[in-house]
């Protein structure tokens, strides 16, 4: 589906079309506004994506993230990204949603839990580590 936006198939509200990706209106928005960035290639999550190709799509998203709250008067933005879990659609795809103060909108779109201890917080986070190595 997002493939045929991105190659001119498909209807949709593009508000831009760069060599890095394109970005149009999510047909089933959080908030009017909501934008969602696409690349070009059919890439399905973040670790898809060559490293070269990271900062200019991530420059776009930044860029339609400042256009989100000028153009809208929004008082901020919403930027999110499933891989895989939660995925609707298996083409990789940052969500931009416009904010502001009182819109309803509580944290994130899941449920918020704690470590059971300090341990078990450094001990997740030497496993990212370790696998980041």
């Amino acid at each position: 589906m997002f493939c045929a936006v991105v190659a001119g198939a498909a209807p949709a509200d593009v508000v831009a079309d760069e060599p890095a990706g394109v970005a149009f209106l999510d047909v089933r928005p959080v908030f009017p506004g909501h934008v969602l960035v696409v690349p070009r290639p059919h890439l399905v999550v973040l670790t898809d994506v060559p490293v070269a190709d990271l900062g200019p799509y991530f420059a776009l998203v930044q860029r339609v993230a400042a256009a989100v709250e000028s153009g809208l008067g929004a008082g901020g933005t919403f930027v999110a990204m499933n891989n895989r879990v939660s995925q609707s659609v298996p083409h990789l795809h940052t969500h931009v949603v416009p904010r502001t103060k009182g819109d309803g909108l509580r944290g994130f779109f899941w449920p918020r839990t704690r470590y059971p201890d300090p341990d078990a917080a450094r001990a997740c986070a030497a496993r990212i580590r370790h696998a980041l190595a």
